[in-house]
């Protein structure tokens, strides 16, 4: 079998210096205000709360915005992610922001034999981060492996109802359920040229492997893992155009389906607290 992780990381290399020049990353605002916050951890705050003081670890963590972001919050944050293109760029981010953030390279189903066990307040994993991952249970073990007893998983992903669409969609705009809801063995493989911030560069890293996890399999994965689920949240708006075409910016760089987009769930917000022992 190909190895999907050689694959992807080849595509995320390529892709991590134009990520960080876009306008969508917004990264000399991090420079220009030290109040500035991602996005995605503004969005959100309402539900994260007070992280002051937290020691967290921000799984697949990319370019670091949203890594940096928690920094600026208080937590002590280590940010992970098995592309060494991208911790380049999330160390920058982290200099010109002022905000120390220590970024291990490792692939996350590593990341408890990296960092060790049972040693954070806080696992964060943001926004199109699961996809990339075969194996739902074993992502959820490192989760709990990760975490003290007591401490908290905060998520928040593209829902899996929004992965399994038809993308583009077809003439009229129709919600199409065409790729699978939940995980299977083989892989989704993408052949894709582009990336989703506007940027004139050309890649040469395109095929790429992904997996849906329903949104059932990703809870039962926690609960057998030994977390205890004590939040569930369902949005409306995604943090970047996932359906081009049919959807519209409603603020804080959030898109939304514009036609009745009450019938799809968007995103989701999931919590969960590692069982004390």
């Amino acid at each position: 079998m190909t190895d999907y992780r050689a694959l992807n990381r080849a595509s995320w290399d390529d892709r991590a210096p134009a990520h960080a020049a876009s306008a969508g990353y917004r990264v000399s605002s991090f420079a220009a205000d030290p109040a500035h916050l991602s996005d995605v951890v503004r969005f959100d705050l309402p539900l994260l709360g007070d992280v002051n003081g937290l020691r967290g670890v921000h799984l697949q963590c990319h370019i670091g915005t949203d890594t940096v972001s928690l920094a600026r919050l208080g937590a002590t944050m280590t940010g992970v992610d098995f592309s060494p293109a991208s911790l380049a760029e999330a160390r920058r981010v982290s200099a010109l922001a002022g905000n120390p953030v220590e970024f291990v390279e490792s692939d996350v189903y590593d990341a408890a034999d990296r960092l060790g066990r049972g040693g954070f307040d806080l696992v964060y994993t943001g926004i199109g981060a699961l996809c990339w991952l075969p194996d739902i249970r074993r992502w959820a073990r490192v989760v709990a492996d990760l975490l003290r007893p007591g401490g908290r998983l905060f998520l928040r992903e593209g829902h899996p109802v929004l992965w399994a669409l038809a993308d583009p969609l077809p003439e009229g705009g129709a919600l199409t359920l065409e790729y699978p809801y939940f995980e299977q063995a083989e892989p989704l493989v993408w052949n894709e040229g582009g990336t989703y911030v506007e940027t004139d560069a050309e890649f040469t890293h395109n095929t790429t492997h992904e997996w849906n996890h329903g949104l059932g399999e990703i809870v039962t994965a926690l609960i057998d893992a030994g977390m205890t689920v004590t939040g569930l949240a369902e949005h409306d708006s995604v943090p970047w155009e996932a359906l081009r075409g049919h959807m519209r910016r409603v603020g804080n760089d959030e898109w939304q389906l514009t036609d009745r987009p009450e019938r799809l769930p968007h995103t989701y917000t999931l919590q969960a607290v590692r069982t004390a022992v």
